[in-house]
């Protein structure tokens, strides 16, 4: 299997403007894989019974905290999210010496998840991370269906204060606090500034003959096959990323994010067997009085997808057109045995989405209608949010519903077009 992965990107001040942190990521997955965006409360536990994710069971905390999640809707854990703490996560395949183990474990992806359900600070995620890893292991498939597609796992930790980045090899791991701009994708990116690490790391490349104890020690060339030295010169997409948020540091807004997301020369908004299947943009001010606001699509293509926002506030409305039909026979370790054919997961966003897809390949002037209609409503929800973040009057029962009405509002463009 190609390491095929994901791009993540973080901007802090002064990179930005009016003291924001700015995060994005673009899910690259299977062509054919549903994505959707589906909220969690906060939610205390009494009984402690283990926690089901998706493969192994492990122990549940007392309380955890309201999440919106966008993951791949056949599995417990989640490709990207934010929780009501302004922590936001998101992370990549990589591959590297460490041998990826094949029996079930915690997915990078399940780690994602509990990292958001257990932390209110970016450095506190990376702590639940990290231990859990230490724990429980990271591995097991990473597709639905019959392909084997397995890997470690990199990090991206934001909040409004800092940025985090952690990278794994098995157990192992380094992580660097962010300074200024940084994007990770499919490779080991952490060279010589380690901030906090796994206590035996070193030694154990030393004895694995790695490294030799005596040269500055490079996270990425020791454990992986990395020349770090070419890394920021060569034509791959963790390269193309940096390019891009340097090219607008100093001006970076979630707009710019958004932009960098749906660059398609780059490689980062991905065609093909693998391709962008969704993507998220968070909003993360520096002061607590503001809210932190998260876009999501939902769909895939960036470039032809509507970013909407979610913000967390008490009584959020379910967010039913962006979540998949469930099946509740599946038991998720056992089920890849006998199934012969992918359940069909597709959401009612998503499913006007492809119908709209298909009337834009096919015909020009719906096409030009279509995309202009779309391109309306986004702005039109910038700038409601950009008049939120001015610290403008915030209407609790409106913003409770603001996912839902917006992808209302898109579904609503689709059909207009479809039927018509």
């Amino acid at each position: 299997m190609e390491p095929y992965s994901c791009d993540t990107f973080v901007a802090l001040p002064p990179a930005t403007i009016d003291k924001r942190i700015i995060f994005g990521k673009n899910s690259d997955r299977l062509c054919d894989e549903v994505q959707e965006v589906v909220y969690f409360p906060a939610a205390v536990h009494d009984n402690r019974e283990p926690l089901k994710c998706t493969y192994i069971e492990i122990d549940q905390v007392p309380e955890t905290y309201a999440v919106v999640l966008s993951r791949p809707a056949w599995l417990w854990g989640a490709e990207m999210g934010a929780n009501e703490h302004g922590v936001c996560i998101g992370n990549e395949a990589v591959w590297g010496r460490e041998e990826v183990c094949d029996e079930e474990a915690l997915l990078g992806m399940d780690l994602v998840r509990l990292g958001l359900e257990r932390a209110d600070t970016a450095e506190k995620a990376l702590k639940v991370i990290v231990d859990l890893l230490e724990k429980y292991g990271q591995g097991g498939n990473c597709t639905e269906g019959r392909m084997e597609f397995s890997y470690h796992n990199s990090f991206l930790i934001a909040d409004r204060n800092e940025a985090w980045i952690l990278e794994t090899a098995g157990k192992h791991w380094a992580a660097e606090k962010v300074k200024g701009v940084r994007n990770i994708s499919n490779q080991l990116s952490i060279t010589t500034k380690i901030d906090q690490e796994h206590p035996d790391m070193r030694n154990y490349a030393k004895q694995k003959g790695w490294w030799d104890g005596k040269k500055e020690f490079d996270f990425a060339a020791t454990y992986s096959y990395l020349d770090t030295a070419k890394m920021m010169t060569s034509s791959g997409r963790y390269c193309e990323g940096y390019k891009l948020l340097n090219k607008h540091k100093g001006n970076i807004t979630f707009e710019t994010m958004m932009e960098i997301l749906r660059d398609k020369p780059s490689g980062i908004n991905m065609e093909g067997e693998f391709l962008t299947t969704a993507s998220m943009v968070s909003v993360l001010p520096q002061d607590s009085n503001l809210p932190c606001i998260h876009f999501f699509t939902g769909t895939p293509d960036p470039e032809r997808s509507v970013f909407k926002p979610f913000i967390f506030v008490p009584h959020i409305s379910q967010l039913l057109d962006t979540s998949s039909p469930t099946f509740e026979l599946e038991n998720p370790v056992k089920k890849k045995l006998h199934l012969k054919s992918k359940p069909d997961r597709r959401h009612p966003l998503y499913q006007n989405h492809q119908q709209a897809l298909e009337v834009i390949n096919n015909n020009e002037d719906k096409a030009r209608t279509i995309l202009d209609n779309m391109r309306k409503l986004e702005k039109e929800l910038f700038k409601k949010m950009e008049s939120v973040l001015q610290n403008k009057h915030l209407d609790m029962d409106k913003i409770a519903n603001l996912f839902p009405q917006s992808t209302k509002d898109e579904i609503r463009i689709y059909k207009a077009n479809i039927t018509s």
